[in-house]
C-alpha cells in the first residue's frame, strides 16, 4: 500500500514537472487576404488594409543604390518573401523575427532584403531600405529583422528583434513617412495597416 503511494505521488510529481516545463502555444500562424496560410518562401504583395496608402515597391530616395521601401498610391506593389529566422519553419506566424525580402533583379547590385537603415538625422527619422543580410541571427544582423503582428482587422509590421538579448535597439511599429521622395516606410507611432495577398 505504501509502495503503491509512493508511486503515485512520483507519478503526480514528474506529470507536473512535465507540464512546468512544456513549451507554450506556437503564435498565430499569418492568413492572406483569401484566409490561407501565409507561406515562407512564397511570394505575396503586402497590400494596404485601407485605401489611402498603396502596396510596397523599392525606390531611389536621393540615391541609386540602396532601394528604399515606399508605398506607392493606386499600385499592387512589388511581390515580396517571407523568411523566418528558423529556416525550417514554412508558416509566417506572428511575433516571429523575419527575413523579407524583393525577389526581383534591379540595376542595384546590393541584395534586395530589407534592413533598419541607419539613423536619418535630417529628418529624425528611421528608415526601411533594402541591402540587408539574410539569415545569421545575432548582433551583427539586428537592422535585418522584422515581425508581422495582429493589429485591428488586419496585421501591422513591426522592427523589435528577438535574434540578440544583451543589443540595444530602437523597437517600434513600421508606418509611413511621406516627404519628396514619397511615402517611404520608417519606424512610427502610427502603424502602416496592411494584409498579405498571394502573387501569383
Amino acid at each position: 500500500m505504501k509502495m503503491t503511494l509512493i508511486a503515485l505521488l512520483l507519478l503526480v510529481a514528474l506529470s507536473t514537472k512535465a507540464l512546468l516545463g512544456a513549451a507554450g502555444p506556437a503564435p498565430e500562424q499569418v492568413l492572406d487576404t483569401s484566409g490561407k496560410m501565409v507561406r515562407a518562401r512564397t511570394s505575396y504583395y503586402i497590400v494596404p488594409a485601407s485605401p489611402d496608402v498603396g502596396g510596397l515597391a523599392m525606390a531611389s530616395t536621393g540615391e541609386d543604390c540602396p532601394l528604399d521601401v515606399v508605398a506607392v498610391d493606386g499600385y499592387q506593389g512589388q511581390p515580396l518573401i517571407f523568411t523566418p529566422v528558423n529556416v525550417n519553419k514554412g508558416v509566417i506566424r506572428v511575433s516571429t523575427d523575419l527575413n523579407i525580402y524583393f525577389p526581383i533583379d534591379t540595376s542595384c547590385p546590393l541584395t534586395k532584403a530589407w534592413k533598419l537603415k541607419d539613423y536619418d538625422y535630417s529628418t529624425s527619422q528611421w528608415f526601411v531600405t533594402t541591402g540587408g543580410d539574410f539569415g545569421n541571427p545575432g548582433s551583427q544582423t539586428l537592422a535585418n529583422w522584422f515581425k508581422i503582428e495582429k493589429y485591428e482587422d488586419a496585421y501591422k509590421l513591426v522592427y523589435c528583434p528577438s535574434v540578440c538579448k544583451d543589443c540595444s535597439y530602437p523597437c517600434s511599429d513600421i508606418g509611413i513617412y511621406q516627404d519628396q521622395y514619397g511615402k517611404r516606410l520608417a519606424l512610427s507611432s502610427e502603424p502602416y495597416r496592411v494584409k498579405f495577398q498571394r502573387a501569383y
